[in-house]
């Protein structure tokens, strides 16, 4: 059974209390400094959050060095979303979440990683994994928990320890889960550590009834 753990809390200093390699894999999506908050509008569905988005400012601006310095020491390998937008090494082994949605918002979205393969595409509604959006979204960053499982499964051994930095709606929690990883998880928004926490609960309370 994977052993899940919420932080509400800071993750640079979080990730200071831990050794060098502490981590077999990071997947974390940090503030791509873009304002998601604002682009992305109202969220005007009526489960956890029919109000605007909550979260302030938390994506006005990317995260400093120090954040990469620390991510980089206590974890073995990364998957990091948003590469394009910080100052990371170049790889050849990126990989493309394709969103199948051809609006005005971002047809995918890439993630940088500190692996040595080939680059991979996430086909939305073709992957074995069919990664539904969570109906009662509250997080305007949200990424399907089937997209999450989808690098477990190609980049995570049994027995590794995860860690992401930027939990937000958590969903990478249900995924660990599923595929049976321990994971430490961050979230320094209250609101949002609540909100996440609570969706993981119901997960779990389905779990045990089915």
């Amino acid at each position: 059974m994977a052993e899940i753990n919420f932080y509400n809390i800071d993750c640079i200093e979080f990730m200071k209390t831990k050794p060098d390699n502490y981590y077999d894999l990071a997947i974390v999506d940090p503030p791509y400094g873009i304002g998601a908050t604002k682009k992305m509008g109202v969220n005007k569905k009526v489960g956890y959050n029919p109000k605007p988005w909550i979260g302030g400012q938390w994506d006005n601006s990317t995260p400093p060095a120090e954040y990469f310095d620390e991510l980089f020491r206590v974890s073995k390998n990364q998957i990091i979303w948003g590469g394009n937008y910080f100052p990371l090494p170049p790889t050849r082994c990126f990989y493309i979440w394709d969103k199948k949605q051809r609006i005005d918002q971002a047809d995918c979205e890439m993630a940088w990683t500190s692996f040595k393969g080939s680059a991979r595409i996430y086909d939305y509604w073709n992957s074995k994994l069919i990664g539904f959006m969570n109906p009662n979204r509250f997080h305007p960053t949200e990424k399907p928990v089937d997209l999450y499982r989808w690098l477990l499964i190609h980049n995570a051994k049994k027995g590794y320890k995860i860690l992401d930095t930027h939990g937000g709606s958590m969903g990478i929690a249900i995924a660990c889960d599923k595929e049976g990883f321990d994971l430490d998880i961050c979230e320094i928004d209250t609101e949002y550590f609540k909100l996440a926490i609570k969706r993981y609960n119901e997960f779990k309370q389905q779990v045990t009834m089915f």
